[in-house]
């Protein structure tokens, strides 16, 4: 029985995994750099080639790199959560709060600070995007109109100013954090319940039915390629 060979991304995948584990002991002193890539190249062994194949962009790409670790950590842990014993807005919560506690508190200050340069502002916003749509999504999330949208513009705001609050508090077990994650997550429950009883309202029924009627075109993405749009190139095998 023979192994079966590995994809070219999946060689590098792997290549980032290495690399971005030497990083570690360096992103304290050095930040997502090019001399913490540098460090990490020398230290994991990886082939110089190799590594500029898989991180391109060097320390941006580790940074990139480790913001989706851990992603792949809070899915997870919510994965593996007994969520329908929680509310609702306890379970968007535990989502937000494993996601802080999969990473370490100085990698993530030294990515907000790379992702906050203006040449790096969209990235680290879909980033965010990303982050809180995989939330929504693991919560089995099936909206497909505007709501796919409102929900994820919500969260990413929740998700951003307790990360924040986060990364200065000094409470013990960052209780203080999660006390106001607690917190904004009531807002936005209390933002869905005013949205329902508006939706009661005579005068708002009858703007939806008219000029309102243009928000039913908004659909949430298909996740699949359109193949008949020009200068498309299809993958190769």
């Amino acid at each position: 029985m023979t192994d079966t060979p590995k994809t070219e991304e999946t060689h590098l995948s792997e290549t980032r995994a290495k690399l971005l584990d030497a990083a570690q002991l360096h992103v304290v002193f050095d930040g997502w750099s090019d001399a913490t890539f540098q460090a990490a190249v020398a230290d994991s062994g990886v082939d110089a080639g190799l590594a500029a194949q898989a991180c391109p962009r060097g320390g941006l790409d580790l940074a990139v790199a480790y913001h989706k670790a851990g992603d792949r950590a809070m899915v997870a842990a919510m994965q593996g959560a007994d969520l329908n014993s929680m509310r609702y807005s306890e379970r968007v919560a535990f989502g937000v709060r494993a996601r802080l506690e999969a990473v370490d508190r100085e990698a993530v200050r030294r990515g907000v600070s790379l992702f906050a340069l203006p040449q790096n502002a969209s990235e680290g916003a879909g980033l965010v995007l990303g982050t809180v749509g995989l939330i929504w999504d693991t919560l089995g999330d099936t909206s497909t109109d505007v709501n796919w949208y409102t929900k994820r513009a919500t969260l990413a705001g929740v998700y951003s100013s307790v990360l924040l609050f986060w990364l200065g508090d000094e409470s013990e077990g960052f209780a203080d954090t999660w006390a106001f994650l607690d917190r904004r997550i009531d807002n936005v429950m209390q933002i869905e319940v005013a949205k329902a009883k508006m939706r009661e309202n005579p005068l708002v029924r009858a703007f939806m039915s008219g000029p309102g009627r243009v928000l039913d075109h908004i659909k949430a993405p298909s996740g699949q390629v359109q193949t008949d749009l020009p200068g498309y190139v299809a993958p190769k095998e």
